[in-house]
């Protein structure tokens, strides 16, 4: 296999990035649920089931649900990131199941994001 150049990169960088578009796929917005070691043992995958459940219970489907690894504020889990059509992305920490139904509600049908519960509202950027 040949060497990648610095223009492969920038390829698979922009092919990356079109995939993970909420928008270009057709969703509303897209839920990310962090779930590394930190999140799983603070009690991510419960607060997961309850987000799913939630969103099936109130048939919202046009959003992405996925799941990433640690984002860095370990002390905080369990946390999640929504971001909205036309919104910045939010992050809610130490989640339980009472916080998800309120982020649900509010946040993912309602359209207006939960600032009591916010940990940091605002744009990220990977360069």
């Amino acid at each position: 296999m040949s060497k990648l150049t610095a223009e492969d990169l920038v390829r698979l960088r922009d092919k990356a990035r079109a995939a993970m578009d909420f928008e270009k796929q057709g969703y509303r917005g897209k839920v990310v649920m962090h779930t590394g070691t930190c999140g799983i043992a603070a009690g991510a995958e419960k607060v997961m089931a309850v987000l799913t459940a939630e969103l099936k219970e109130r048939n919202v489907t046009d959003l992405v649900v996925t799941t990433s690894g640690c984002a860095g504020i370990c002390s905080r889990e369990p946390l999640m990131t929504v971001q909205l059509k036309g919104q910045s992305p939010v992050k809610y920490t130490e989640l339980t199941e009472a916080k998800v139904k309120s982020i649900v509600e509010e946040h993912l049908v309602g359209g207006q994001p939960v600032e009591k519960l916010a940990f940091v509202m605002g744009c990220e950027a990977a360069y």
